[in-house]
């Protein structure tokens, strides 16, 4: 699988993972758009006139109260590999985690939310260790970036995502 593959790949299973925590201390269950930009290093730039798959990815999110009383907001299990968030740590401003993966990918991280308001969050998520590429395991160090917009109580045809396990 090429380094852009893999990057499209990871953009696409991750961005809900990187917004652990949305809304003020007790999150807000209900629509949340989230804009999520992942980097990893070592990764060639793109040539001129290529979109790079690392541009920044918009999606919706409906969160439950489930999710705000585990975690303060949204959190997912992506489809690349087992998570598990642990040493949830909540905050009157923001909450911090540890985070572990496995399959795919085998790394291991910290997740920082910052509340900005009511209404926006301001999240980091990084993670190392190593990612399997066809028969070949290589190292990872990847960082993510959010920012969250609160955008009502209905979540209309969005469903909401799946909770990672927690220890």
């Amino acid at each position: 699988m090429s380094k852009g593959r893999i990057g499209i790949a990871l953009l696409c299973s991750l961005p809900m993972l990187v917004t652990v925590a949305q809304g003020q201390g007790k999150g807000k269950p209900g629509l949340w758009e989230v804009t999520a930009q992942m980097t990893i290093a070592g990764m060639p730039q793109m040539p001129a006139g290529v979109q790079s798959p690392f541009a920044p990815h918009t999606s919706q999110v409906c969160v439950t109260q489930a999710m705000v009383d585990k975690y303060g907001g949204p959190a997912t299990q992506p489809p690349r590999g087992d998570c598990q968030v642990t040493n949830v740590v909540m905050k009157a401003d923001g909450m911090t985690a540890d985070i572990m993966c496995t399959g795919q990918m085998n790394t291991k991280g910290t997740i920082m939310t910052t509340w900005t308001d009511g209404n926006s969050t301001d999240t980091t998520m990084h993670l190392t260790g190593t990612m399997q590429m066809g028969p070949n395991s290589r190292p990872m160090d990847m960082t993510m970036h959010s920012t969250s917009t609160y955008k009502g109580p209905d979540c209309g045809s969005v469903k909401p995502i799946q909770m990672p396990a927690a220890n």
